[in-house]
């Protein structure tokens, strides 16, 4: 059995090393909550799953060369991840303008697991999305299309930077511009509210309307909120094909 040779072992340590820097960054693997240690063995048990693409006809590597294709794997591993996270960032950002407009900005904190700083609707969001990336099956999509890299950007070739810039870009754009689709309808009627208690402070300021702003956006918040969160589903499944095209778009 001469299958473990010199090539072979390279090249798994050559694609763990692109799969452990791409679970670092992406969610749901980016969580807090999973170990680096974990992390590192999902990555070099991807790695030996795709064992079969990354070793064929891999040649070994002199010393320089093998460093110098071990630090760009770790750069491709770490480009196609934070391609990803720009996707799922976006029901972040969605939290965090419910948060603004409602008036829960004044109580945010930082979360260490999820690495997000932000108020109750921000990180509410945000778990959310992770836990449906999980009971969806949606994190097999990331790790298929992280799989998939290894067929359309083979170990020792080398990443578009052009194309990933372009597809950062076009992230960002997406990003913002999905934030404002999922919390948009909560907004208007925010915004609606605060206009109602102006004109109403207007016509009679001895009520002062704004002393009961604050509860009554809280309220509104919180009923109007829950038809977001029930959208959140779907929200997550065209995310994960919004990644996985940015994915393929890099690296196809």
């Amino acid at each position: 059995m001469s299958m473990v040779t010199m090539g072979w072992f390279e090249a798994i340590m050559l694609a763990s090393v692109r799969m452990v820097a791409f679970l670092v960054v992406a969610p749901p693997f980016s969580h807090g909550a999973i170990p680096l240690q974990v992390k590192g063995m999902l990555g070099l048990g991807l790695a030996l799953a795709v064992s079969p693409l990354v070793a064929n006809g891999h040649v070994p590597l002199e010393t320089g060369a093998f460093i110098g294709t071990l630090i760009e794997q770790l750069v491709i591993g770490l480009a196609l991840g934070f391609l990803v996270m720009l996707a799922f960032s976006a029901i972040q950002s969605a939290g965090s303008l419910v948060d603004l407009f409602g008036g829960f900005q004044l109580s945010q904190a930082f979360d260490p697991g999820m690495l997000v700083n932000g108020a109750q609707f921000t990180r509410l969001f945000q778990m959310a999305a992770i836990v449906l990336l999980f009971t969806t099956d949606g994190y097999q999509m990331v790790i298929a299309g992280i799989s998939r890299s290894f067929t359309a950007l083979p170990i020792g070739n080398s990443l578009d930077l052009a194309m990933t810039a372009k597809a950062a870009t076009q992230a960002f754009g997406d990003l913002f511009l999905s934030a404002v689709q999922i919390a948009g309808p909560l907004l208007v009627v925010l915004f609606l509210a605060d206009v109602g208690l102006g004109l109403l402070t207007r016509v009679s300021p001895a009520l002062n309307a704004f002393s009961l702003g604050f509860p009554l956006k809280i309220l509104i918040t919180i009923v109007f909120a829950s038809v977001v969160f029930i959208a959140l589903p779907r929200v997550v499944a065209a995310l994960v094909d919004q990644g996985l095209q940015m994915l393929t778009g890099v690296t196809g």
